[in-house]
């Protein structure tokens, strides 16, 4: 990539697709597009119908360097160059924080020809980033160039995007029908989940067994307490012979963050918003209940006894980690179905626990999102980089960067579905690292998912819920096994849909919004030191000084915003 890059961020990550072909100057010459046509349109001079433009495009991914996939395989370099005539580049940036990178980025205001950013909803810390980069004039509006698009034209369908994505994200009302921003992962149907996912709190099973329980009778936090004192006076250990601590932290380690999902009936709304509405209907903030007090009594009282890890709320993802797959923990605070140790089922979901209005009810949204990409004004022919973005939107891209390469890691069926191959799956099973080297979404490689991963359904798509599934149904088995024994197919049954905004993305149009962020991160922050408060006392001063920062920062006005535009059927507040 460019050296000019260094300038704003030290020590860029290298870690570039480099695909074989042609690179484009600022003047096509013969043989190039300068206008290429969409990729879903057959070109008159016998390229394919996939074809793009003969040219390289530059991508910077704003995002951590653990979720970051940018090898490719040569061959699957080559077949892109065949399709498309595209050269694609993609580096990561070695900040320690995505969003740290991203401020450096568009302050630089020097960018390739496209960017990749977290972007789960509006309510994330990178919208007010992004949105200010586009009313400053950096970004391209993109409403144009999707319009002939044969995937990304169905954004413009009033129905097919979610409220947020749609009014928060991308058609934002200051931009006046202009959208500069494209939301990732939206599910073609609404409710569409490709995966039976059971997240949450896990238990061992054999320590469910031999203390004869059901965990899924446990359904409050007096029952978790109560299960983790007979889980340390069972005496269990480990695979390395060690007694185990009853509650560990998430498979991915806490991160210094609060997890709510163990002690849902204590925790007042999203962890990450903390709003909820009370008996009246009245939208308040966690603080002004008795909740999270409880919830620190409980935890301090864990903590004490030893019933929890000592560093639960601040053990990072590799000694986590460690400790699930070394069945060091009785209880697993968070996790999910489809991790590879578990596929034996040896932990169990436990709960689900209630929630602090009474009991669980899984909630499923309309649809979601997830990253966005987005095209610099500075970039030459934005088209290029739509057309391609669609391309591997398609099925036939998907097909290549989620499957791999059509003889050597898959056949096709009667109905022209991907079979993949044996030697494939053996080679993740045996070495994953080597796997992954061949470059695609199955074998571990998700370098097409930043442009391509939209318009999700995989079943109508390939004929399979999940990779390889056709093939290989034992590969899920365990995460079937899970969803069937939890009770997956009842709780969708009577699960309540949503639809909206949630608390957080209404914090910038506050006039007080930025003193109230910081106060509501304080907050966060005050509620973990206050779980390692020495007594109930310290904690709840410790708590009583986030509170007046709060209210100092317009807490009240906050809330009646939210009121107002819960009310607006186009910005109606998520609150589960």
């Amino acid at each position: 990539m460019s050296k000019r890059w260094v300038k704003w961020l030290s020590m860029p990550l290298a870690a570039s697709l480099l695909l074989a072909g042609c690179e484009s100057s600022a003047n096509p010459t013969a043989g190039e597009d300068s206008n290429p046509t969409p990729a879903t349109t057959a070109s008159s001079s016998g390229k394919p119908a996939t074809w793009v433009a003969n040219r390289t495009l530059k991508g910077l991914l704003f995002i951590d360097n653990d979720d970051l996939s940018a090898e490719i395989n040569p061959e699957i370099a080559k077949k892109l160059k065949e399709m498309t005539g595209i050269t694609l580049q993609l580096e990561g940036v070695n900040s320690e924080h995505a969003i740290d990178g991203l401020n450096a980025g568009l302050a630089s205001n020097d960018l390739p020809d496209f960017i990749v950013s977290y972007l789960n909803n509006s309510g994330r810390k990178e919208m007010p980033v992004l949105a200010k980069g586009a009313k400053e004039g950096m970004f391209t509006n993109l409403t144009p160039l999707i319009k002939n698009t044969k995937i990304y034209s169905k954004y413009l369908d009033d129905k097919y995007l979610p409220l947020d994505t749609k009014y928060g994200v991308m058609f934002r009302p200051e931009f006046n029908g202009e959208s500069y921003f494209i939301h990732m992962n939206i599910p073609r149907e609404a409710g569409y989940d490709e995966y039976k996912y059971v997240g949450g709190p896990y238990i061992r099973k054999d320590i469910a067994d031999a203390l004869n329980i059901d965990p899924r009778t446990i359904k409050t936090s007096d029952q978790v307490y109560e299960l983790a004192q007979k889980i340390k006076a069972g005496n269990f250990k480990d695979t390395n012979g060690k007694e185990i601590i009853p509650i560990g932290p998430r498979y991915w380690g806490n991160g210094n963050h609060e997890n709510g999902l163990l002690f849902s009936d204590l925790t007042w709304g999203a962890t990450d918003q903390r709003f909820y509405k009370d008996k009246d209907g009245k939208i308040i903030h966690e603080s002004q209940t008795d909740y999270v007090m409880k919830r620190i009594e409980l935890t301090q009282k864990l903590l004490k006894e030893k019933l929890m890890s000592p560093d639960f709320y601040a053990m990072q993802e590799n000694k986590a980690t460690e400790g699930a797959l070394n069945g060091s923990f009785g209880i697993i605070s968070d996790m999910h179905s489809y991790l590879d140790f578990n596929k034996d089922v040896h932990y169990l979901p436990l709960g689900p626990i209630n929630a602090v209005d009474g009991p669980y009810r899984k909630v499923v949204p309309y649809k979601t999102g997830s990253m966005i990409w987005s095209v610099p004004k500075s970039t030459k022919n934005p088209q290029d980089i739509v057309n391609l973005a669609d391309f591997l939107a398609s099925r036939e891209g998907k097909l290549l960067w989620q499957y791999g390469l059509e003889g050597r890691d898959y056949t096709l069926d009667a109905k022209g579905n991907p079979q993949v191959k044996k030697e494939v799956l053996d080679l993740k099973n045996k070495d994953p690292k080597a796997a992954k080297a061949l470059g695609f979404d199955g074998a571990g490689n998700s370098w097409g998912s930043y442009l391509g991963s939209t318009d999700i359904n995989r079943l109508a798509d390939f004929g399979e819920s999940s990779y390889a599934d056709a093939v290989s149904p034992e590969a899920n088995a365990g995460a079937n096994k899970i969803a069937e024994y939890w009770g997956y197919a009842d709780k969708m049954k009577n699960a309540l849909f949503t639809d909206g905004y949630q608390p957080l993305s209404f914090i910038n149009e506050f006039a007080n919004g930025v003193q109230l962020k910081t106060a509501l991160d304080n907050y966060n922050d005050s509620v973990i030191r206050a779980f390692y408060a020495k007594s109930s006392e310290e904690a709840q001063k410790i708590l009583d000084s986030s509170k007046k920062q709060l209210q100092a920062a317009g807490l009240d006005k906050f809330e009646e915003l939210l009121q107002q535009k819960d009310k607006d059927p186009k910005t109606k507040v998520i609150l589960n």
